[in-house]
């Protein structure tokens, strides 16, 4: 009976031994749907081939200590988990994520990888979860993790991190979808609080610095307590493990960071949470800094109890798209306190902004030109006056000419006048003649020197007999006159 030709070709192919495709599972590995499983095979390295429909590989607990760019022999389009924990893993290829454009979790923990290179994970623009912790991690490179447009939870926990990458949380710089970022057990001995303070709360909410040996000081402080005020989860779960270090107690064990308000420790005194101030006719806008970053719904309560409208608002309020609430020409009633109320799918959460109007006008800006103005023209003004005291002051001379005329020449000279207390007459030596125009008659009433008018005159002097012999200069002196040494620091000037 002849075999047909059709059967003979099925038996020679049957015949042919089998060869592993690339649909079958690999050795050592358990396959269940479009999960592989290779977790705890003593592998050194990745089985080959694996299947194309993969979308979940379990690598861990094994000892793969390279990943090498041709870890996979062809393209895996539909992988989406990679699990390479627990392998003593120390090299990675900034080409290795390659054939996996897809992957959304990729977990690279309990490794001992020490760098991030330049753009290692640039491959992965669509990763959401990324497991960093537990390596021996000490340098991050600025653009490690460029590219990573939907990366929403990172975890770079117990690492030898002693820089905080602000890059990874600045707008522009920052990933896009970031909610998380796990810095815990690290080096850092300082934060950032005045930037991480300004971040939205929604992401404080998850991040973590607890178990760094940390500084201790008053920033710190008001950044960990305005976390406990508006329940930061990373603050509430982890308050036992947020403790810093002394100053001035290096030997010391660590403190918690919200005990330093106390008077024992810093005494720091902690922040006032959402104050604005503000001006008679400005225009502000409050922030609704929620912890929920996708929220329902949120609207605006006045201080009078009144719902600002989300549609147009009511006149000098207004709704913004972003949640904030705008108010416009403020006026004194405008003062208070306001709430936002925001509803999300797990909890609700109302906040609340005081607002402070000042009862004057202010002209932002311009308040510093003005007062550089004003200053300017006070100096002018003094230096003016300054002048016309110095060189338009009226001459006193000229003005009691008429009353004073000068002295006659006298018989003792300048150096006398000037070098002695009293000047040196003649005891004896007939008074001057009188002068023409009544001066005589001043000076007779009452002595005078250099031509400086006493009011009440000089005790008389002894008279001397014509003839009488001089017995020296000490005789010739006159009575000491108490304003002789005057006349020598007068201002009327000194007439010989």
């Amino acid at each position: 009976m002849a075999v047909p030709g059709a059967v003979l070709a099925v038996l020679a192919v049957l015949a042919v031994p089998a060869v592993p495709s690339a649909g079958s599972c690999p050795p050592r590995c358990v396959c269940a749907s479009n999960i592989l499983s290779c977790s705890r095979a003593a592998l050194s390295s990745v089985p080959a081939p694996l299947p194309r429909f993969t979308s979940v590989l379990d690598l861990s607990h094994n000892n793969i200590s390279r990943l090498r760019a041709d870890w996979a022999a062809g393209r895996l389009a539909h992988l989406h988990a990679l699990l390479l924990a627990h392998n003593g893993l120390a090299f990675v290829s900034t080409e290795a994520f390659g054939h996996v454009p897809h992957l959304r979790h990729l977990d690279l923990s309990s490794n001992r990888l020490r760098a991030l290179e330049e753009n290692l994970f640039s491959d992965l623009p669509e990763l959401e979860v990324l497991l960093l912790y537990n390596n021996e991690i000490s340098a991050v490179d600025r653009s490690a993790f460029d590219n990573l447009s939907r990366l929403r939870k990172l975890y770079l926990g117990r690492n030898h991190i002693a820089r905080f990458p602000l890059e990874l949380l600045r707008d522009g710089s920052r990933p896009p979808q970031l909610s998380l970022l796990d810095l815990s057990s690290n080096r850092l001995r300082s934060l950032p609080a005045a930037e991480l303070q300004a971040l939205p709360a929604w992401l404080r909410d998850r991040l973590y610095v607890h178990g760094n040996p940390l500084g201790c000081d008053c920033p710190l402080y008001r950044l960990v307590a305005r976390g406990r005020h508006r329940r930061l989860s990373a603050v509430l779960d982890f308050q036992e493990e947020l403790r810093c270090q002394l100053p001035a107690a290096p030997g010391r064990a660590p403190v918690a960071v919200l005990e330093l308000g106390s008077p024992e420790l810093l005494n720091c005194s902690e922040a006032r949470e959402a104050v604005l101030e503000a001006y008679l006719g400005d225009s502000v806008t409050l922030g609704c800094d929620s912890r929920l970053r996708a929220a329902h719904g949120r609207h605006w309560v006045t201080p009078g109890g009144d719902r600002v409208p989300e549609e147009g608002g009511n006149g000098s309020a207004a709704v913004l798209a972003n949640g904030s609430l705008q108010l416009r020409a403020l006026r004194p009633e405008d003062g208070g306190t306001y709430a936002c109320r925001v509803s999300g799918p797990a909890f609700n959460e109302t906040l609340y902004v005081e607002l402070l109007v000042h009862n004057f006008t202010l002209h932002g800006p311009h308040d510093g030109l003005n007062t550089a103005y004003t200053t300017l023209v006070g100096c002018i003004l003094s230096v003016v006056l300054v002048l016309i005291y110095l060189y338009l002051t009226p001459c006193r001379c000229c003005c009691r000419a008429a009353e004073k005329p000068s002295a006659p020449p006298r018989d003792d000279s300048l150096n006398s006048s000037v070098l002695s207390a009293t000047p040196d007459h003649a005891a004896g030596e007939p008074p001057p003649p009188p002068r023409a125009r009544g001066g005589a008659g001043h000076r007779g009433a009452a002595g005078g020197q250099n031509g400086r008018y006493k009011a009440g005159g000089s005790p008389p002097t002894a008279a001397v007999a014509v003839g009488a012999p001089r017995e020296g200069p000490r005789a010739q002196r006159k009575v000491s006159d108490p304003d002789s040494v005057s006349s020598v620091f007068s201002d009327t000037p000194i007439v010989v």
